[in-house]
């Protein structure tokens, strides 16, 4: 018999769904928070500009970044976060982690220098969304958040209080936060607590 693991598979912040949805606020305060469980997450490391880079760029159809806090791509479907001058995370966040995502990577790379290595498991991705979303992460964000310091496209290692983050804003009202699987519990719940007061109105 044949099992689709697919269902015996459990995101880490899958046990709060319900939690999430609940504290979701509409109107002129809206924000909102979801996870994206099992996105696709290839850590490559090439330096720009040589035949590895070249050869990577061809099979994930984008440039990669070349500045802190630069991303390129297509925030919807597949796009890279740049780490470093020569490390990169390419996200896919248009479906879910297959376990040969990896492999067109490692092909394009046979006799180059370089690496890709399948990091989904890492880390799993939430979502913040809404009106609200930057003035609710400004309460814990080691960032400046500002759209004059970090407007949309842009991503950087950060910190969520004591959690260690990337912080993607891949839409104006939108961030996605890559948390490790262990921080999950935690930063969902003090997000779902931090998002308790735009349910009311603004107080003066």
């Amino acid at each position: 018999m044949t099992v689709d693991l697919n269902t015996l598979r459990v995101s880490p912040a899958a046990h709060l769904a319900d939690l999430m949805e609940e504290a979701t606020v509409t109107g002129a305060r809206s924000v909102g928070l979801r996870e994206l469980p099992f996105v696709p997450q290839l850590g490559v490391r090439v330096v720009p500009g040589t035949p590895s880079a070249a050869a990577l760029e061809s099979v994930y159809g984008l440039s990669f970044p070349t500045a802190h806090g630069e991303t390129s791509g297509d925030a919807s479907g597949v796009h890279a976060l740049w780490l470093s001058p020569d490390e990169f995370l390419v996200v896919d966040a248009s479906r879910r982690q297959t376990p040969s995502d990896s492999a067109a990577g490692e092909a394009a790379l046979e006799g180059l220098p370089g690496q890709v290595v399948d990091l989904s498991g890492n880390r799993t991705v939430l979502e913040l969304t809404g009106a609200s979303a930057r003035d609710l992460l400004e309460k814990f964000c080691h960032q400046d958040l500002h759209p004059r310091a970090f407007g949309v496209g842009s991503a950087v290692v950060t910190g969520l209080g004591p959690v260690p983050v990337y912080l993607h804003r891949y839409a104006e009202e939108g961030f996605r936060i890559y948390v490790r699987a262990s921080f999950a519990d935690y930063l969902v719940r003090v997000l779902v607590d931090g998002m308790v007061e735009y349910a009311g109105p603004a107080v003066a």
